[in-house]
């Protein structure tokens, strides 16, 4: 929750607060064959590569109301792809060049009067089990500002930014700001959980597990989807092409795959 104008605390200097978000998702395939799973991985690159993950953070950076500094995006080989974004709470301000006319030494090509400790980060991680025909894409999305920006903002558009079966979520606050008086606030907006941020349709569609240390302000919720149709996880076909018994099997290894990474241990496999 954001304090209104009329709520805000009057504050010594600048808000000294990071905040952060990480969001990580994963989306789970069932790739059968070494065709298929090249298939896969290479629908994933295309889908996700780096300038339409550049387009996403742009538009996090919006709905936070930042202001872009620098973008350095990369896609790798054989796949996979990251971006980071610099960003700042308030516009870019150049110095003039006469400001520097003595000034020792060259003068420099760009010189930023305003640049908070804030960036936001994707980079992204398909793979593939080597023998059960499991295929996994990840991405993680870091989001990190400081000063009064909250990356929460962002969360309901990140969650509909990718096509995401299970969902894991942190957001800490560090550091400290002062108020008027000189006494420290280690928070500056009142927070349960990240669910307060999620849309109830949302929240409908996932089972959900909060983890949270109020006292340190951390806070920890990951999803699974509740619904399972086993046409949404085979690529290139559905499952009239298989028997029964292979659907049977496919669904049994896919949710194992989706409970252990939801709970992050290993199952015992079925035999």
């Amino acid at each position: 929750m954001t304090l209104t104008p009329e709520q805000r605390i009057q504050l010594h200097g600048f808000n000294n607060l990071t905040k952060s978000l990480s969001f990580n998702m994963y989306d789970i395939c069932y790739t059968k064959t070494k065709d298929e799973r090249e298939a896969y991985i290479e629908y994933i690159d295309e889908q996700y590569n780096a300038a339409r993950l550049s387009k996403i953070l742009n538009n996090v950076s919006d709905i936070i109301g930042a202001h872009v500094l620098n973008v350095a995006q990369q896609d790798y080989v054989p796949q996979g792809a990251s971006v980071t974004m610099l960003v700042s709470e308030g516009p870019i301000v150049e110095i003039p060049e006469e400001s520097f006319d003595e000034s020792p030494g060259p003068l420099p090509d760009n010189v930023v009067m305003q640049l908070d400790k804030s960036h936001i980060t994707v980079h992204t991680y398909p793979e593939f089990h080597p023998s059960e025909g499991i295929s996994t894409f990840r991405a993680d999305i870091d989001v990190s500002t400081c000063g009064e920006i909250s990356p929460l903002k962002a969360l309901n558009y990140l969650i509909h930014s990718f096509d995401t079966d299970i969902m894991t979520m942190d957001y800490r606050v560090r550091g400290f700001t002062r108020d008027t008086s000189g006494r420290k606030l280690f928070i500056d907006h009142e927070i349960g959980s990240i669910q307060n941020y999620i849309p109830d349709e949302i929240k409908s569609s996932f089972d959900m597990i909060d983890v949270n240390v109020y006292q340190e302000n951390i806070f920890h919720t990951k999803c699974k989807l509740r619904e399972f149709d086993l046409d949404n996880y085979l690529f290139g076909y559905t499952k009239d092409k298989l028997s029964k018994a292979e659907q049977q099997e496919i669904t049994e290894w896919l949710k194992l795959e989706m409970d252990e990474i939801y709970y992050g241990k290993n199952i015992n496999r079925p035999s």
